[in-house]
């Protein structure tokens, strides 16, 4: 049975690898290609962030996150790395809310002056200029295509995955769905191999990934603007707090900047909803990630999957 999965962000490009694997000629239609996506700004740690219902986003992350560990060990063209790194508390607290998703968490041992706990634990860090190649790569090895095209609507014909992330809001009139804007400056590698997190303050959270060849540092989160150029003012900022937490950065070369729109709305939307004729087939709707579309990605996949055989019957 042939599906269309609208949207080549890492959601829509997992959606379709798994449909291949599951049996279905599944292809992919985007306006815009992987490299253009939100999915290719992020700095792709492993995290749910901005993503509820609490149960499901646990349920899916701990999928993804079992997945991504494969990858890492098994298949070094992925551009994914188990990464151990820390989360900064302000105030000391229990065990996170996912903690169920991943198989340890640890109490940090030291954490800076004005800081009150962390949490450590391995996570899996995807480097998106060459992961979501590799998700390409990979839908195209079984048969699926990636094919740039502008949707006036989703398709009303046969059965459709929806994955178009932002551009669900206006392909579905889903007025829950908003951008939150994330600025993000790219560093050259100077040795570093942990990542670091602090989102004690909402809009401005402070995050330092690692990858091979740089490092991303962030961040922002701007409830709906959908500005896409970056502010140098906003940079400086983004690098002041990251430096003041590890001031081996003061030395990396900037390397460049950018900004991704995160889908977010109360929810994320999973679900699969007839025609609106009637007719055979359905839509599976697979958006509103928010910050946690590479954390979600591979379980979210697999329910799509099971969705997609309901409507197929």
């Amino acid at each position: 049975m042939r599906v269309l999965v609208v949207g080549a962000g890492v959601v829509g490009l997992t959606c379709a690898v798994r449909l291949r694997e599951a049996g279905y000629d599944a292809h992919v239609l985007a306006r815009d290609l992987p490299p253009e996506t939100t999915s290719a700004v992020a700095a792709a740690l492993w995290y749910p962030y901005r993503a509820l219902p609490q149960d499901k986003v646990t349920a899916w992350a701990r999928t993804s996150y079992e997945v991504f560990a494969t990858l890492a060990a098994e298949e070094p063209a992925a551009g994914v790395l188990m990464r151990w790194g820390t989360e900064l508390l302000r105030v000391a607290g229990s065990e996170p809310w996912w903690r169920a998703a991943v198989p340890q968490v640890v109490t940090a041992d030291e954490v800076p002056e004005g800081y009150a706990a962390g949490w450590r634990l391995p996570a899996p860090v995807a480097d998106t200029s060459t992961y979501l190649p590799w998700l390409v790569t990979r839908l195209e090895s079984l048969g699926g295509t990636v094919t740039r095209t502008w949707l006036g609507g989703l398709p009303t014909e046969g059965v459709v995955v929806n994955c178009s992330g932002l551009a669900a809001r206006a392909l579905t009139g889903d007025e829950s769905l908003r951008p939150v804007r994330g600025q993000v400056v790219y560093l050259a590698q100077v040795g570093l191999t942990e990542w670091l997190l602090e989102q004690s303050d909402e809009r401005a959270l402070t995050y330092v990934v690692p990858r091979e060849s740089d490092v991303v540092v962030g961040g922002t989160a701007e409830e709906g603007s959908y500005d896409p150029r970056p502010d140098p003012q906003v940079a400086e900022e983004i690098l002041g707090r990251a430096r003041a937490l590890l001031p081996e950065l003061k030395a990396a070369e900037v390397r460049g900047h950018r900004v991704g729109l995160r889908p977010a709305r109360p929810e994320v939307r999973l679900e699969a909803v007839p025609h609106a004729d009637g007719g055979p087939g359905g839509v599976v709707h697979c958006y509103g990630h928010g910050g946690a579309g590479v954390t979600l990605s591979w379980g979210c996949a697999d329910e799509v999957v099971a969705e997609v055989r309901r409507l197929a019957g």
